[in-house]
């Protein structure tokens, strides 16, 4: 009977595969999902995570056909711990945040170097904003003293820089009035409620966020910049000087000087090469139509994306990057 029952168990397990050929333990032969980590719905992560997604998706006559879904998350952080564990194929995490984690220092000092980590590309700048209340007689870093600032969530990309930033200046954060730590869409209505006099935003341009306070209170964005900023470029090349257009924000008419991180999807040595190859595919070649698809994108170049700030290029996108002759 136990042999008879096997062979009964071997003929149903044929035919089940014989009967639903393109599936495999529910996973689609023909059908690929994959899922992207972005940041919050404010920022600018997300609406250039689904940009990223209708173009990785757009190609529905190559099998597997490829379901991409920008999620959004808490940042740069938290998107290369969901990489690590395999909650996300593809993230988008900020230059510094990247180092960080492949180098196994600062805020992932705890965990080790993820050596794992791969970029395929990098994308738009971000810039350090300093959002400010006009009656706040806040002109320039320096003046954050004695004020009310958010710092930022506990954990996340923006916090990070701005802590390392009031070291540079021989700070803690006990120099403030007080620091709070409101969460990303929460600061502009704190600014404008008369909560706090000043916040820190490292994202990149335009932003709802920033958009909200400029239109909702008196408020402008200002300059960070001098010697201590001088200083801490050198100290840390994965960030460079930003430039936010004046006349983007009401209330801020004059360009803006800052610095910044850049942008960068990254992925780990679990994505295939055969699907890193694609989704690099998939971005260049519609390059025109990605920079149509946001602001912060409309600058890119194809050869100013093929740079690193400490993981390796994924190898799917050398591949890529050969056969056009981007790469030696």
């Amino acid at each position: 009977m136990k042999f008879l029952a096997k062979i009964y168990l071997t003929s149903l397990l044929i035919a089940t595969f014989l009967f639903f050929p393109t599936k495999v333990f529910g996973q689609s032969l023909k059908e690929l999902y994959i899922n992207l980590g972005t940041g919050g719905v404010t920022g600018v992560y997300y609406p250039v995570g689904q940009a990223i997604c209708r173009l990785v998706g757009s190609d529905g006559e190559t099998e597997p056909i490829i379901y991409c879904t920008a999620l959004s998350s808490s940042g740069s952080a938290a998107n290369i711990n969901s990489l690590k564990l395999g909650d996300l194929d593809l993230a988008l995490v900020q230059s510094d945040i990247q180092h960080y984690a492949y180098t196994g220092t600062e805020v992932f000092a705890g965990v080790g170097p993820n050596l794992e980590l791969r970029e395929l590309f990098a994308l738009h700048s971000e810039s350090f904003n300093l959002v400010v209340r006009d009656d706040a007689n806040i002109f320039s870093f320096e003046d954050l003293e004695g004020k009310r600032v958010n710092l930022g969530v506990p954990g996340s990309g923006n916090r990070k820089t701005f802590e390392m930033l009031i070291e540079e200046f021989g700070w803690t954060t006990d120099i403030f009035a007080s620091a709070e730590e409101f969460k990303t869409p929460e600061m502009a209505s704190a600014l404008c409620n008369n909560k706090i006099d000043a916040y820190i935003y490292v994202v990149g341009h335009p932003n709802a966020s920033i958009q909200e306070a400029a239109n909702s209170c008196s408020s402008h964005l200002v300059p960070v910049t001098g010697p201590k900023v001088d200083s801490f470029l050198q100290k840390y090349p994965y960030f460079s000087i930003s430039i936010i257009p004046g006349g983007m924000y009401r209330g801020t008419n004059n360009d803006v000087v800052t610095f910044g991180p850049r942008a960068t999807l990254m992925a780990t040595t679990k994505l295939s090469d055969d699907l890193a190859y694609r989704i690099t595919k998939a971005l260049f070649d519609n390059l025109e139509d990605l920079k149509s698809q946001h602001l912060s994108l409309s600058n890119l170049t194809a050869e100013g994306m093929i740079i690193t700030y400490s993981a390796p290029l994924h190898d799917g996108a050398v591949k890529y990057f050969k056969e056009k002759g981007l790469l030696p």
